[in-house]
């Protein structure tokens, strides 16, 4: 189960536009920018983002259809602002992970009970 897509919209309406403003400084937030497969424009979008080794991962709670995900595997990376700095990542992978091993115990519980089981991997350049 992925969260439903009247959610999508209005995250992004409303509650984007507030986590904006604190995304790329606030740890377990970023801001993702991502080029658009079809129009070639820049995209914007908060989310949460942890270190799992040396990657980056962030928890796919709209699935991994979602636009922002198309566009980044399609590119084949993104850059990310987090914590006040910024980072190109590269070679983005989709982890199919029912035990959700990457992420950090709270958000693991939190994201079993909406039923995340799908992530972006992408790699530091």
């Amino acid at each position: 189960m992925v969260l439903p897509k009247r959610l999508a919209r209005f995250n992004k309406v409303a509650t984007n536009r507030v986590t904006r403003l604190v995304a790329p400084r606030l740890p377990g937030f970023a801001m993702l920018t991502h080029t658009g497969r079809r129009s070639g424009r820049r995209y914007r979008i908060p989310l949460n983002v942890f270190r799992a080794g040396g990657d980056y991962v962030i928890a796919l709670t709209y699935g991994p259809d979602a636009d922002w995900v198309r566009n980044v595997l399609a590119a084949g990376g993104c850059e990310l602002r987090t914590r006040g700095e910024d980072v190109r990542l590269t070679n983005p992978r989709l982890v199919h992970d029912e035990t959700r091993s990457a992420m950090p115990f709270p958000v693991r519980q939190v994201l079993a009970l909406v039923g995340v089981t799908d992530f972006l991997h992408l790699t530091p350049s």
